[in-house]
């Protein structure tokens, strides 16, 4: 299983209480080890300026008008990804990088 950062995911996520466990689509943000971090992908619209819209969500291998959620990020163990569906565009990819560097890196 070929991991890249860019990718979207099916993945096991965990509720927090640990009681059970969804299947839902992220994007990979970088691979650190046997871990990857990732930002949640989600059908909802936006809510702030750190979520933001997929243009080419059809052609990344999204089923329907999808948001990244740069505010939601997990570090998830590899062995919880199921299946890769596709891969962001290079007009999303820049969108969320201008967003990252604006919006969400550390301001200290």
């Amino acid at each position: 299983m070929t991991i890249t950062p860019g990718d979207f995911w099916i993945a096991e996520i965990l509720f927090t209480d640990g009681s059970a466990a969804k299947k839902r689509p992220v994007l990979i943000l970088w691979l650190d080890a046997q871990d990857v971090i990732v930002a949640a992908v989600t059908s909802a619209s936006p809510r702030s300026v750190t979520d933001i819209m997929l243009q080419d969500w059809l052609q990344g291998g999204l089923r329907v008008a999808s948001v990244v959620r740069l505010a939601r990020l997990d570090c998830l163990e590899q062995s919880l990804l199921i299946a890769r569906i596709g891969h962001i565009s290079q007009a999303d990819a820049q969108q969320l990088t201008d967003v990252w560097y604006s919006d969400v890196k550390p301001k200290f």
